[in-house]
């Protein structure tokens, strides 16, 4: 571990008039970074990444555009990162190096594939990610209800659509033991998952499960390992990305224990372009961020956002966030400047600096910095230059992602999907069943359809198939043939015994 990334329970982010941490005891109540394109905003959560990874601390961010991939590459020694080194102190102990990351990718295309079965979602989450009404969302407990009385996994959207359409079918049945089933909802619950379909919620929803713990590991040197989601093409699917954080921050609240204020996070996530994630979101992923910020912090959990605006974060989220680095904003329209002014609100007031002028002034890799200190209270906020980075500042290669996934713990785990017998294979064998039960009923044996036996349904009463008349026919002919050949018989052995 590096001595120059934290020092003492703290992480050094970069200095101002004095050094400027991050109290890791504090690092719970979360945090915002925000600042316009192009000020230096990665960065500071690569440093702020590097520090927890440095403390042992996992890290679960997810990478928007790529460039935070670079923290699992040995940094390379520029002349302006050796000069910003000197500038903040670091001087000659200014080190390069990779840290331990994992990379997952929800299309398993850049990284580990992540899925989670339909059963783990539940239908109280789906219910409120689909945006389905009261009505609808009883169908869908109804669903899962039969599901589980009978015995059948739930894994993939196939399974939920295989039983939709079973309970639609037995809409009387289902309706006598459950409640009112009707065709409408179940075809409005299906228009709904069809939308997840289209986004690619089929690579999702599977097995092998991701197990969350994968989230939280700690590399066999101590540091915590990062692990990086690959969300650029998944920021082009909101319903789906919804659906996996939806899920993902469910599962966390769901699985960790309650902890109380700890030396060190157990798990600290950042969210790259929070106003993407927050524009247009569904209610209930809001509703659960909102859950999340506020009472997560129990568990051990730090939530840090990255946005342009401090504005494109809700203020119910907004308030719960303590931590916080401002880099530049430009001010040409009157929204912008309503947003310079707010942003200088924010923070704790200093005598010795115009704050709101001072944030059009910040140059690329300089930022306002008020962080949590003693009891909780925030610092003054100070100009500061950002400490410089010791992995790689961009991207990784292609072959260099490759050969990190080759070598991730989790390897194997994951790559390979399975579809065990659930919920559809079950239906379509229950279906099969039932038609092969039929058609013996209904048509017979070949003898039965010759002799006219079997079942007549399909006939009007007083009228023959062709088969019955044709079985018939034959039956009398053949009994006319016995009689004559019986009769015979019996004349020539007569005729014998008279001899």
């Amino acid at each position: 571990m590096s001595e120059q990334v934290v020092q003492d329970g703290k992480i050094f982010v970069g200095k101002s008039i004095k050094p400027e941490y991050l109290d890791l005891k504090l690092a719970n109540r979360h945090g915002l970074i925000t600042g316009a394109t192009g000020t230096g905003k990665t960065v500071t959560l690569q440093v702020l990444a590097e520090g927890f990874s440095a403390a042992g601390v996992p890290v679960f961010a997810a990478d928007i555009k790529g460039d935070l991939s670079g923290i699992a590459a040995v940094g390379e020694p520029k002349d302006f990162l050796v000069k910003r080194a000197g500038e903040v102190g670091l001087g000659d102990g200014y080190q390069n190096r990779a840290y331990p990351t994992i990379f997952w990718d929800v299309f398993g295309e850049q990284g580990h594939p992540i899925r989670a079965t339909v059963q783990d979602m539940g239908p109280l989450l789906l219910s409120r990610l689909l945006e389905l009404n009261e009505v609808q969302e009883g169908v869908l407990n109804i669903a899962f209800r039969v599901a589980a009385d009978e015995k059948m996994p739930l894994v993939d959207l196939k399974d939920l659509r295989s039983l939709m359409n079973n309970i639609s079918e037995r809409s009387k049945e289902i309706g006598a033991k459950y409640g009112n089933v009707a065709a409408t909802s179940v075809g409005a619950i299906q228009r709904r998952f069809l939308v997840l379909e289209e986004q690619g919620a089929n690579q999702f929803f599977g097995e092998p499960a991701l197990d969350i713990m994968d989230f939280i590991r700690v590399a066999p040197d101590g540091r915590g390992v990062v692990s990086i989601l690959a969300a650029d093409k998944l920021m082009e699917k909101p319903r789906l990305y919804a659906t996996f954080l939806l899920w993902m921050l469910s599962k966390l609240w769901m699985t960790l224990p309650e902890v109380g204020d700890q030396p060190k996070p157990k798990l600290v996530f950042f969210f790259d372009e929070a106003h993407l994630l927050f524009n247009e979101a569904p209610k209930a992923l809001l509703e659960r961020i909102e859950q999340v910020a506020r009472l997560i912090r129990s568990k051990g959990v730090g939530v840090y956002f990255i946005t342009q605006n401090p504005m494109d974060v809700p203020n119910s989220v907004s308030a719960q966030l303590g931590n916080r680095v401002q880099h530049a904003l430009r001010a040409f329209t009157p929204q912008e400047q309503k947003a310079v002014k707010a942003a200088a609100t924010t923070f704790r007031k200093n005598p010795d600096l115009d704050t709101e002028k001072v944030i059009m002034e910040l140059k690329v890799g300089e930022a306002l910095v008020s962080m949590l200190e003693n009891k909780g209270e925030p610092s003054m906020v100070q100009r500061t230059f950002i400490r410089p980075p010791e992995g790689r500042m961009g991207p990784v290669s292609k072959d260099e992602r490759l050969s990190v996934i080759e070598y991730s713990p989790v390897y194997g785990k994951y790559e390979e999907a399975v579809d065990r017998e659930s919920a559809h294979e079950i239906l379509a064998k229950r279906t099969e069943e039932a038609a092969q039960k039929a058609n013996a009923g209904e048509g017979g044996s070949w003898a039965d359809v010759i002799l006219g036996g079997g079942s007549s349904s399909g006939t009007k009463r007083g009228q023959q198939g062709m088969g019955e008349m044709i079985g018939k026919e034959l039956q009398r002919s053949l009994s006319r043939t016995i009689a004559s050949t019986i009769k015979s018989i019996i004349v020539g052995s007569i005729k014998g015994g008279r001899r």
